[in-house]
């Protein structure tokens, strides 16, 4: 079943041989960027273990047990006491720890550690994941290293991360890292195509956008993204040529509005991908994201300077970072703006 995935063949081949060989680590931790399939690689090395007819040493994908392992009741995103605990499918040896708001509960550890210690309820092993592991603080880390430490020897655990360096190294120590590459563009597009859903222009330009990543790629609404790209391209027009600040002011007024909350960070990527592409124009490359819209990446790159642009990605970068801790978004954008505006 893993032939099913798309990119990472490499990755492939090491589940094959770890289930084979009856050496799949009890700590397993897998780090890569968002959306390139580490979550979906992890349940299926835990379903050739609660499958009840494997082929070849993998789920068979059909059976009521791999059924059941696909089916989980997620809780309500502001649901908190739901978040303390494991989320288990209906499958009873496999569980899923995910973060409330952005954060991992030292409780919903807690749980998992409890849970690990029972016995499997039908299958040779129980299996938990932790999605987004680097969003454990202190405390969860903690917790977790109890059990990292000196796992059960019917239990496995699998991190998830798409921020390895965010891990305290303790945690990363008392795992096995499987590091996942970004999917090749090439890939990425061939999959939107067959899937006969993407006109040729827009298999080529979500495969850009998404950067490796087939999740975005799937997820994406490209209507969305062009529309907030049009709106980052406002900010570089008023950068570049204008320098209207009382537009760069209007545009972060907009973006911090409540109706596009949830596309602020995603503005945030693109601006930092157009600023990439201009300088990518700059210093005669030719690998951009954006290829769409390439003649007006040119006629910024005939006005930038690299010190400045390499100033707006770090102070965009920066924000980024910062958005896990709890800011006025108005306030913060308007101060990236002005700044980058005086840089």
């Amino acid at each position: 079943m893993f032939d099913k995935f798309i990119g990472n063949d490499g990755i492939k081949q090491v589940f094959k041989r770890l289930i084979k060989t009856e050496r799949v680590p009890h700590s397993l931790l897998l780090a890569g960027e968002s959306g390139v399939g580490k979550k979906q690689f992890a349940f299926e090395l835990a379903k050739s273990f609660l499958c009840r007819t494997p082929k070849d040493f993998e789920s068979c994908g059909d059976c009521a047990a791999c059924r059941r392992a696909s089916k989980f009741n997620f809780p309500k995103p502001d649901d908190r006491d739901a978040h303390k605990k494991m989320i288990f499918s209906e499958h009873a040896d496999l569980g899923l720890v995910i973060p409330y708001n952005r954060n991992i509960l030292v409780d919903a550890i807690r749980d998992l550690e409890k849970e690990a210690n029972f016995r499997p309820f039908e299958a040779k092993a129980r299996f938990f994941i932790i999605e987004e592991a680097d969003k454990m603080n202190d405390a969860a880390s903690n917790a977790l290293l109890k059990t990292l430490e000196d796992p059960p020897a019917s239990s496995y655990i699998f991190l998830i991360t798409s921020r390895i360096d965010s891990l305290l190294q303790t945690i990363r120590s008392r795992c096995q890292i499987i590091r996942f590459a970004p999917v090749e563009s090439k890939e990425i597009e061939d999959h939107l195509l067959s899937t006969q859903k993407f006109s040729p222009a827009d298999a080529a330009l979500l495969a850009k956008i998404s950067r490796g990543s087939i999740g975005r790629a799937l997820e994406t609404d490209l209507q969305i993204f062009k529309n907030g790209r049009e709106a980052m391209l406002k900010v570089l027009e008023s950068l570049f040529f204008r320098e209207d600040r009382a537009a760069l002011l209007q545009i972060g007024e907009e973006m911090s509005d409540a109706k596009y909350k949830d596309e602020f960070e995603t503005r945030l990527e693109i601006l930092q991908t157009l600023i990439h592409d201009v300088w990518s124009l700059d210093l005669g490359k030719d690998d951009l994201i954006n290829i769409d819209i390439r003649l007006d990446l040119e006629k910024f790159a005939r006005n930038s300077e690299r010190k400045r642009l390499d100033n707006w990605i770090n102070e965009i970068e920066t924000l980024r970072e910062n958005l896990n801790i709890n800011l006025n978004r108005k306030i913060a954008t308007d101060a990236l703006f002005m700044q980058m505006a005086s840089s």
